[in-house]
């Protein structure tokens, strides 16, 4: 049993358990009402959307994976080949901070590459 401190006593800690704990006014308002909850089928007013219009996300379109060793990893240069998961022609998936949202096809914009979403995945309110 390890060794206790003398000055610490049990007994201190059930007093202040006891205690009866103040609350502002304002606290106890805030801590009993229920959070702003918006109905799946409600629609959202732009109105209601804007404070959130200037928060930045992270947007990724993945082409695909693929598993590798560690000495592979290290043997790869310029001009080596990766092969990935995916084939030609088929959706890449499109992330928004880390969670899918949406599978698209890859397109040419003014030389640049782009995506068109071809598919938007609704969340079913599992966490995976």
């Amino acid at each position: 049993m390890p060794d206790q401190d003398p000055d610490i006593n049990l007994e201190d800690f059930e007093a202040d358990a006891e205690k009866p704990v103040d609350i502002d006014a304002q606290d106890a308002d805030t801590a009993s009402a229920p959070p702003a909850r918006i109905a799946d089928d409600e629609p959202v007013s732009a109105a209601e959307l804007a404070p959130v219009y200037d928060v930045p996300v992270r947007i990724s379109a993945v082409l695909g994976k693929s598993v590798i060793d560690v000495h592979e990893l290290l043997s790869l240069g310029r001009g080596s080949v990766l092969e990935l998961d995916r084939k030609i022609g088929e959706a890449i998936d499109i992330y928004v901070n880390n969670r899918i949202v949406a599978r698209g096809e890859i397109v040419i914009v003014d030389e640049q590459l782009g995506i068109t979403m071809t598919e938007i995945i609704k969340d079913d309110g599992n966490a995976g």
